[in-house]
């Protein structure tokens, strides 16, 4: 049995969490126990921050003190991520996103701004279009893989052109909930399995044991991102076409190899273009913003920036009824 095999997840939290700045909560959805930590006063706007694909809600900790200067910000665990509660066989955009329907109403308990980074920024997307009317005041897509994140897209490069075969590496040597956990076969399999530019990436990443984010992740997450049962249910041009408020589209660094037409970045030039229009088909109010230097995690590589973009986009929206 591989040394990891079943060695993290809420079963195994001596093994898998370490403590942060901010206090952790957690809301029961029904399904799942959601967990969360919040930064700022009730009296300032209410902001939900959905992380990334192997990103727990401390992703944001470094700015959710800038945050607070402006908003109530809300961090959460999404299901399979962090401290919240894994679901086998449940992981699609749906799920995912009527439990943040429900933290909404129930953590939250008024409307809310939402921003999320990576498929966090599909959940914000999501959201936009699908919560509760009046609960989603305006939406910040940060870097998020619209079209590039199904393995059939409406337009330009899909999952299988982009990060997709990581994904597959994951979901093959670590195994749904952990249950394979062969870190040491995955890294060793990195140069045969992956395109250069993503082996070099996992080559950075990689050390003698998992990083903390990845321990928090349960990998049957990558498994329908690759076999595209995570937006079975939810093609992205239908849910732009049905979103109902104003958008802040943060665009960072993204090229596309003209010889073997892989992406290198979260969407193209193309799928932002498409994205733009279908929501301005939908007669919704679109900022987009281009970062071609940044990487994908701007809340991450530059909290400042981040927090001060937001900040800026957020005093133009509609005040809540």
């Amino acid at each position: 049995m591989s040394r990891f095999a079943n060695a993290f997840g809420p079963h195994r939290p001596e093994a898998t969490y370490v403590a942060h700045a901010f206090p952790e909560q957690t809301l029961d959805t029904g399904e799942v126990s959601m967990n969360y930590a919040v930064a700022g006063s009730p009296d300032k706007p209410a902001l939900l921050l959905i992380p990334g694909q192997s990103e727990s809600w401390w992703g944001y900790e470094q700015a959710m003190p800038l945050l607070a200067e402006h908003f109530q910000a809300f961090a959460v665990d999404l299901r399979g991520q962090g401290r919240s509660t894994r679901t086998p066989r449940r992981y699609t955009l749906d799920n995912m996103g009527n439990d943040l329907v429900r933290f909404v109403d129930g953590a939250i308990g008024r409307p809310a701004i939402v921003s999320g980074l990576s498929s966090g920024g599909v959940l914000a997307a999501w959201l936009s279009a699908y919560a509760k009317p009046g609960q989603v005041r305006g939406a910040h897509y940060e870097d998020p893989p619209l079209f590039a994140s199904e393995v059939n897209p409406a337009c330009g490069p899909s999952l299988r052109q982009s990060v997709g075969s990581m994904f597959a590496l994951w979901s093959k040597y670590l195994g749904d909930q952990w249950s394979i956990g062969d870190w040491e076969g995955m890294v060793a399999a990195a140069p045969r399995e992956l395109p250069a530019w993503l082996a070099a990436l996992l080559s950075a990443m990689a050390g003698p044991e998992p990083a903390q984010n990845l321990k928090e992740y349960d990998p049957e997450w990558a498994r329908a991102f690759w076999s595209g049962t995570v937006a079975a249910s939810c093609d992205h041009a239908s849910l732009l076409t049905s979103v109902k408020v104003p958008v802040l589209l943060t665009h960072h660094f993204r090229r596309v190899d003209e010889a073997t037409g892989q992406l290198l970045g979260a969407l193209s030039d193309v799928q932002a273009a498409r994205v733009c229009a279908l929501l301005a088909s939908a007669g919704c109010d679109v900022d987009y913003q281009s970062f071609p230097t940044m990487g994908h995690s701007m809340h991450g590589q530059d909290p400042r920036l981040f927090a001060d973009t937001l900040a800026r986009w957020a005093a133009t929206l509609p005040k809540p009824l």
